[in-house]
């Protein structure tokens, strides 16, 4: 799959990491913009605030596959629903929520866990099973939540809860959903 991911930093940087090593053929576009015609999937993956500011730059968005990689950090632009319907506003294509409530400090650490680690994603229809390729491509067990609306807002506004508890267990944590008797 030929993925082009917005943003270089932890998260960015870390899934365009993941995906090459999966096989996968990325770009990774930064403050100065890019190309993205050539992309199957396009990967958001700047801070929440930044979404129009980073995607400003970037030519070749026309409708593609899209992941909403970002989180809720200032106030959200109340013309949109999340992040993601932002986000969707501007490249046009199906689009999924996801990556958000992982630790992008702990990726390197995905492979060496007792069990798959979880990632939670809300999809539209056309993006749900290309995001969860990716989701497991890139080492997580993939749980689908729902569509992008209500899912992505909840997915967003669960950022805090995630901070609350790697303040209190002392730093990045994976996280397992299962039925009992599956773990």
């Amino acid at each position: 799959m030929n993925i082009t991911v917005i943003g270089r930093g932890h998260v960015g940087g870390g899934l365009a990491r993941l995906w090459e090593k999966a096989g996968h053929e990325v770009r990774t576009l930064g403050r100065d913009g890019g190309d993205a015609s050539d992309a199957d999937v396009v990967v958001v993956a700047v801070p929440g605030n930044r979404i129009t500011e980073a995607l400003r730059g970037v030519t070749g968005l026309n409708g593609q596959v899209t992941i909403d990689a970002t989180n809720l950090y200032a106030e959200r632009d109340p013309a949109f629903p999340s992040l993601a319907h932002q986000v969707k506003s501007i490249v046009g294509g199906p689009t999924a929520k996801s990556f958000n409530t992982v630790f992008a400090s702990a990726y390197d650490q995905i492979g060496t866990q007792r069990v798959t680690p979880s990632n939670l994603y809300a999809a539209e229809p056309a993006a749900k099973d290309i995001t969860a390729q990716l989701i497991a491509d890139a080492g997580f067990d993939p749980l689908h939540i729902g569509d992008l609306t209500p899912g992505a807002r909840l997915l967003e506004d669960s950022s805090g809860l995630t901070r609350a508890l790697a303040g209190q267990i002392g730093g990045p944590f994976f996280y397992r959903y299962g039925r009992p008797g599956e773990l």
